[in-house]
């Protein structure tokens, strides 16, 4: 018998079906093949993109009680994109961003995408 995850997993694009605002979203899949003839389906690894990525359009100084979910529903108008705030700030672990109260989170905009030079 297959699967059933396994089996919605494996799409002929190799691709994962994550919405745009996950931080897999575009991440490419690999397969392996155990002892036993099974196929896993595993999502590629995902580095965090270089600080340099990122133009930055805001700052925002952590106060006691600040949740990175919130701070990305107020700064970027959805609490699930509080990994573009851990990959702005360089953070593997997104709890460390609002551990120090007075630390200073940069706010950016998408990865890639430059700040509009007045022409």
């Amino acid at each position: 018998m297959t699967d059933p995850l396994q089996a919605i997993i494996q799409i002929e694009s190799k691709k994962l079906l994550f919405p745009p605002n996950s931080r897999y979203h575009g991440i490419d899949t690999a397969t392996l093949k155990t002892p036993d003839e099974r196929t896993i389906v595993y999502l590629r690894r995902r580095f965090i993109p270089s600080p340099q990525r990122f133009a930055i359009i805001q700052e925002h100084r952590v106060t006691q009680g600040d949740r990175l979910d919130n701070l990305a529903a107020l700064y970027l108008g959805d609490p699930e994109l509080f990994w573009r705030l851990c990959d702005a700030n360089a953070a593997m672990r997104p709890d460390e961003l609002t551990e120090t109260i007075g630390r200073v989170l940069l706010i950016t905009l998408p990865e890639g995408i430059p700040v509009a030079q007045n022409v």
